[in-house]
């Protein structure tokens, strides 16, 4: 659903990829958009749903789970958030 949109962004120096590079830039204020994976682990997902009630970014789930969110982004890695800055 949002991966055409996570695949256009990639190269852009906008996209943020793991969890502690986002909260530090969500706790800046510098976020737009959070993509999280289907299998986001549930500590992390109440983290960034609380946080965007604060800061006002949305938070949009991909329902691809982290090992494929990797591929997409073309990573050998899994990767259970994203986010794009401001």
């Amino acid at each position: 659903m949002y991966e055409e949109e996570i695949r256009k962004s990639i190269t852009s120096e906008k996209l943020l990829i793991g969890r502690d590079e986002v909260l530090k830039n969500i706790r800046k204020g510098l976020i737009a958009k959070v993509y999280i994976a289907a299998n986001c682990p549930k500590d992390l997902l109440d983290d960034l749903t609380a946080y965007s009630k604060i800061s006002g970014f949305e938070v949009l789930a991909t329902k691809v789970p982290n090992d494929e969110l990797g591929a997409v982004c073309k990573k050998p890695f899994s990767i259970s958030v994203l986010a794009l800055k401001k």
